[in-house]
């Protein structure tokens, strides 16, 4: 089980990372604009936060799930959010 500190710090950059990038006014992989797609994202981000914290753990499938959609708008140059869920998979 992971420590519910760990979890909640690795959720809450993530929820960050999201909100920066949309006040950035980050463009999606296909030229258009990702804020609602980082808005998606970021709530999310929040109901599996609550979800994983009363559970201990992260669902896999959702994480899974998650990184795949991603993936598929997300511009190649921008690490962050990526590595923001990366932080969340080594917490859970």
């Amino acid at each position: 089980m992971a420590k519910a500190s760990d979890l909640e710090s690795a959720f809450d950059a993530a929820i960050t990372a999201a909100g920066k990038c949309a006040k950035a006014g980050m463009t999606a992989v296909g030229g258009g604009c990702a804020t609602a797609h980082l808005k998606k994202l970021e709530d999310e981000l929040k109901l599996e936060r609550a979800r994983a914290l009363a559970r201990g753990s992260v669902d896999t499938e959702w994480f899974q799930k998650t990184v795949r959609w991603l993936v598929e708008w997300i511009p190649e140059t921008e690490l962050t959010l990526i590595a923001a869920l990366g932080r969340i998979a080594r917490a859970g």
